[in-house]
């Protein structure tokens, strides 16, 4: 029996960045499997599989005429639902020569597309990422490819005790991995509080609020299944109501981070920071794009070691402590949904 993906189908997983997708071919892998991308004239964003129904080749290797994809190969052309409008030297058309079409939705400046049954695409299973175009709040992002399992960079997002020995520099501090948490589940989310008072501030959250002293921290860390992950986070003068819901004297961002499979190994980790305070300051949000970058590189320096080491050493499991609650958690909901994919086993007569 074929061993199932780690990662479920049906769900709506980014492939771009909205500002990202032109009129050109665009080919990206997404749980294994190969699509291409393009807008049409109108710019509807359309998600193709990307291998020509004659011989195979990638369609991404062909051109656009007009809102048709041409095959680079033998010129084949395919209209944006896929099926097949010409075929060199003949008048009939095989009626078997499509290429699978992929639902796609655009939110949250954000390309979603579903991988799996496209009944069930429903757009309001996208998951909640708002604060990327509410005019409350300012911000932008990027994003990187990761050579690591997406459920890799899930557990990290999930347990910010790293913060102490990863982003000493700039995020991090003791604080951090000596405050209690608390670890919230629903059916298909998972929320991790931590409340950190009368701390001294790290630099990067001394530097955005601007004010000397002790400070309330707060991380409040949202995960929707199967791989969003959006992170509350912010600083207030200590004593000034921040843990009783006054924010007002402090700064609050929101990291937002949807991590897209695109094999069992290798992930797109696409991320924004965005920020309720100087909204109008372009300045401000590049320093910000830039900070965070380096502070996610170091990120990713530690998930690809962590990778290389999984695969060096076969068969070996992870040992769980209390700070991984939130990450068992989300783990266990992306379990429940491939199975539920999988339907139920079939048992062998004895």
């Amino acid at each position: 029996m074929a061993e199932k993906p780690p990662f479920p189908m049906n769900a709506w997983y980014v492939a771009s960045w909205d500002v990202d997708l032109r009129r050109e071919l665009k080919p990206v892998t997404i749980c294994n499997k190969k699509l291409v991308l393009y807008r049409r004239s109108d710019g509807k964003a359309v998600a193709l599989e990307d291998a020509c129904w004659h011989r195979l080749l990638p369609l991404s290797k062909g051109r656009l005429k007009g809102d048709e994809l041409v095959c680079g190969y033998h010129g084949l052309v395919y209209n944006s639902e896929g099926r097949c409008t010409h075929m060199p030297s003949q008048e009939t058309i095989n009626p078997s020569a499509c290429v699978r079409s992929y639902p796609v939705v655009e939110k949250h400046r954000f390309l979603w597309v579903w991988m799996g049954d496209p009944a069930l695409a429903d757009p309001a299973r996208v998951p909640d990422m708002h604060w990327n175009h509410d005019p409350d709040w300012a911000g932008d992002g990027k994003v990187i490819r990761v050579k690591c399992d997406y459920r890799l960079v899930v557990d990290n997002l999930m347990d910010l005790t790293h913060e102490t020995f990863v982003h000493g520099s700039s995020i991090g501090n003791e604080a951090v991995a000596e405050a209690p948490f608390d670890t919230y589940h629903g059916e298909n989310s998972v929320t991790v509080a931590r409340w950190m008072e009368g701390i001294e501030p790290p630099p990067f959250w001394a530097a955005q609020l601007g004010k000397p002293g002790p400070v309330d921290r707060w991380q409040i860390i949202t995960f929707q299944a199967p791989c969003t992950v959006n992170i509350d986070v912010g600083v207030a003068p200590a004593g000034t109501g921040a843990p009783g819901g006054d924010r007002s004297q402090g700064v609050n961002g929101y990291v937002l981070n949807t991590i897209t499979p695109e094999t069992d190994k290798t992930c797109l980790y696409f991320w924004s920071f965005c920020r309720n305070y100087d909204l109008k300051s372009q300045r401000r949000t590049a320093e910000l794009r830039e900070g965070v970058t380096r502070i996610f590189h170091e990120d990713e320096l530690i998930l690809e070691a962590q990778q290389q080491a999984i695969d060096d050493n076969p068969g070996r499991e992870f040992y769980n402590l209390n700070i991984d609650a939130g990450a068992m958690w989300a783990r266990r909901l992306i379990d429940q949904m491939v199975e539920a994919e999988a339907g139920p086993r079939l048992v062998a007569a004895e």
